[in-house]
């Protein structure tokens, strides 16, 4: 069998910015293990299959270790490619997944995905995060599969440098949670607030651009900063922007895409 293949550039002004994306439209999904081995060949942080299905689009996620049930930065990918690339013409795409129905919609030169909101909860501090993190949180919260942990300064979180063997554990010891580490953005930044995460249990060390890590932090930052409408940079050192809105039990989080390549697979 053949099949496109679109590399994409989410949450990015430019290609080799932002979060890369593997997105692989198909008639209907092959096999689970066939999507697992094609994702760990594309060796991606994600890699989307898109199916139709009436007027929306059954989407799912691979990283090159697991299927997960959320992506926002392969969904946006998603969307793109269906956009420029795939004469999708009306204004608005859904897709149905495993975290239900999720809308993109174009707004400006940008994508808007409205996804589900998920308030992270306070938490005992984790022993031995310090450790394994290398450095000092100020606090824990839990949401979904997220451990967030919130730093003094945006300096702090870019300065991290974990243990990564260390780290793997840790989340292995508690479901493979992957680590949010965040904090308020550097006045006159424009930024509202930073992050970063983290997911060696799950395939993926950093990730450049987490979209569903988002679903945790805007719901934060929009209680503690006491307003609906955020810019969030993801610091990794890929890098990306996400103009974020907290609507409640959804949130809307904006970005741009960037084409890298178009190509054929064969399995």
């Amino acid at each position: 069998m053949k099949a496109q293949l679109f590399q994409v550039d989410a949450f990015a002004e430019r290609p080799f910015k932002g979060n890369p994306a593997a997105v692989v439209p198909l008639e209907a999904f092959p096999a689970d293990d066939l999507m697992q081995t094609i994702a760990a060949e594309n060796n991606l942080s994600e890699t989307a299959f898109v199916v139709p299905d009436g007027d929306a689009y059954q989407l799912r996620w691979f990283t090159p270790a697991v299927e997960v049930p959320l992506c926002g930065h392969a969904t946006l990918a998603s969307a793109h490619v269906l956009f420029e690339h795939l004469g999708h013409a009306r204004p608005e795409i859904h897709f149905e997944t495993r975290s239900g129905r999720l809308t993109v919609a174009r707004d400006g030169d940008k994508l808007a995905m409205d996804f589900p909101a998920a308030m992270p909860k306070p938490s005992p501090m984790p022993e031995f995060l310090q450790e394994v993190l290398r450095a000092k949180p100020l606090i824990a919260m839990k949401a979904q599969n997220f451990l967030m942990v919130v730093f003094q300064s945006a300096a702090e979180v870019a300065a991290l440098d974990p243990d990564m063997a260390m780290l793997k554990r840790f989340q292995l010891s508690r479901q493979g949670e992957a680590t949010i580490c965040t904090a308020e953005g550097e006045v006159g930044s424009g930024v509202d607030f930073v992050s970063r995460m983290f997911a060696p249990a799950k395939g993926i060390d950093e990730d450049p651009v987490t979209g569903s890590a988002h679903c945790v932090t805007v719901p934060y930052w929009a209680k503690k900063l006491g307003r609906s409408d955020l810019v969030a940079r993801q610091i990794s050192a890929r890098g990306g922007t996400l103009w974020c809105t907290h609507a409640g039990e959804r949130v809307i989080l904006r970005g741009r895409c960037a084409d890298y390549m178009k190509g054929e697979i064969s399995f």
